[in-house]
């Protein structure tokens, strides 16, 4: 039985999808623990009511980016990770930290990167005559946003979409994507050879828009 770890700022809920996912579907792993640099992140309360160990490291306690890592990183080590996924966690998070959970760090991005990395990437993809936008699952690497992607989920670009609804549909699809990435690596499927990522089984990286994110 595998742990996962999964860090949030606020409501989580790519958390929630992973949690579910990870019950219905039998995976070989379990959620050990929820963690946020908040007190007050609302996914912290989902997951007590769920029997999830829950943590909170306030960065705002600590004096550098440094030694809030090194806090960070004591606390996720207390729960034996075998994945740590950042779902929607507003933190950058220094190379040592990276460097040390280097091929069990995870994050969900709402762009096809590398296009758009940091913030605003559904007003970017729209002013930029984007046809279609999407989301990304990627090991977490130093290069803030980039690193090898494990899948990417499409989501089409609307004549008149709104920033807000662009992100609301495009975060049905990260609820779709990113638990599949998170079984995969609990399933030991993935095979990465420099900055490519491939699944052993050949099962698709790609996830085509379902109903709820095409036009309506």
């Amino acid at each position: 039985m595998k742990n996962i770890v999964i860090l949030i700022s606020g409501r989580g809920s790519n958390m929630e999808a992973i949690v579910a996912r990870c019950a219905d579907e039998g995976w070989p792993a379990r959620v050990a623990a929820v963690i946020s640099n908040r007190a007050d992140a609302a996914g912290l309360a989902f997951a007590r009511e769920h029997g999830i160990a829950t943590a909170v490291v306030d960065h705002k306690a600590f004096a550098s980016r440094e030694s809030f890592d090194a806090a960070l990183a004591q606390t996720i080590e207390g729960f034996a990770p075998d994945v740590v996924a950042l779902a929607g966690f507003m933190r950058i998070l220094g190379p040592e930290f990276v460097q040390r959970f280097d091929g069990r760090l995870v994050n969900i991005h709402p762009s096809l990167l590398p296009a758009f990395p940091g913030l605003h990437t559904h007003k970017r993809a729209i002013e930029a005559g984007c046809k279609v936008a999407g989301a990304s699952v990627h090991f977490v690497t130093t290069d803030l946003d980039h690193g090898p992607i494990i899948g990417q989920a499409l989501v089409p670009v609307l004549p008149d979409d709104s920033e807000q609804a662009l992100a609301a549909r495009v975060l049905v699809q990260e609820h779709r994507l990113y638990p599949r990435a998170i079984r995969w690596l609990v399933e030991g499927a993935l095979r990465r050879q420099g900055g490519v990522v491939r699944h052993a089984g050949g099962e698709s990286q790609l996830l085509w828009p379902t109903q709820d994110a095409a036009p309506r």
